[in-house]
């Protein structure tokens, strides 16, 4: 049987050196076979990483089905509350410290949700690669997405050099910091001090100098950041169309204003527009 997993391609008389490097990390899919790939190899890798790809690779004989969980960093998050799967998960998986169930909902005007700890460390924080950045989250004290990874980087594509961007729901900032080397300056905004405290250090561990954290709450940001923006990242429910709005006077000409919705419907037309509406 064939699966489909992040791979990382080394040339193949790299491959050892590479090989031993992905076990030491605790990266290496151990449950999928190495792919030849012309003149070098691909090792399957149990999450995205820089210079990784999708790859469709053997399964090793004697796999073991594991149960539907989420990766998120060094934590798998079931489906369902199963222990016994838990430990499965966790002993099936080198990388993995930590696997959880959440026991709520993500709710609350900080969007977060609680956890139970299945198996391994009781925590619920982590480190998360994506596209060369290294982020700190705690998946109970502040929302993340790890889902929203390739949608980051399609914004950062779509980017022009010294752009000023306002992120208003950053979270942890990995829109804001994604974004920021090809800003000239990011405002990073959100109300759950939590959130900002790990942004903070996420600023520290990818070196961006540029982004600028701010504690408020995203319905005063129009008094306290009166300038006009080449774009602006919106993460937050649909309910919440009021920022849309808001925000329209923010822009300024030939702006690009991005809004990213929980519901993944992607607008390309600037709020408060007339074409707009249409999308409520």
């Amino acid at each position: 049987m064939t699966v489909e997993q992040w791979g990382v391609r080394v040339p193949m008389r790299q491959g050892e050196p590479n090989r031993q490097a992905l076990i030491g990390e605790g990266v290496l899919d151990v449950t999928l076979k190495v792919l030849r790939d012309g003149d070098g190899l691909v090792f399957p890798v149990l999450e995205e990483r820089e210079g990784a790809a999708r790859y469709v690779f053997e399964e090793q004989p004697g796999r073991i089905e594991l149960p539907r969980h989420e990766q998120v960093g060094g934590i798998a998050i079931m489906q369902e509350n199963n222990p016994k799967g838990a430990a499965l998960i966790l002993a099936s998986r080198p990388s993995l410290h930590t696997v959880l169930f959440p026991t709520s909902e993500v709710a609350g005007e900080y969007r977060t949700r609680t956890y139970s700890v299945l198996a391994g460390t009781d925590t619920t924080r982590t480190d998360v690669v994506e596209h060369g950045h290294r982020f700190a989250v705690d998946l109970a004290g502040a929302y993340f997405s790890a889902r929203l990874s390739t949608e980051r980087q399609r914004v950062f594509d779509q980017m022009q050099e010294h752009e000023l961007v306002l992120d208003m729901f950053a979270g942890v900032g990995p829109f804001a910091i994604t974004l920021a080397p090809r800003a000239s300056l990011v405002m990073a905004a959100d109300l759950n001090p939590q959130a900002i405290l790990l942004m903070i250090e996420n600023i520290g561990k990818n070196r961006a100098a540029n982004v600028i954290p701010l504690l408020v709450d995203a319905r005063r940001l129009e008094k306290i950041l009166p300038w006009k923006f080449d774009r602006i990242v919106m993460n937050l429910p649909l309910a919440d169309t009021e920022f849309y709005r808001k925000r329209s006077g923010s822009s300024g000409p030939g702006a690009r204003s991005i809004s990213i919705l929980w519901c993944q419907r992607k607008v390309s037309t600037l709020p408060g527009s007339k074409s707009w509406a249409g999308h409520l």
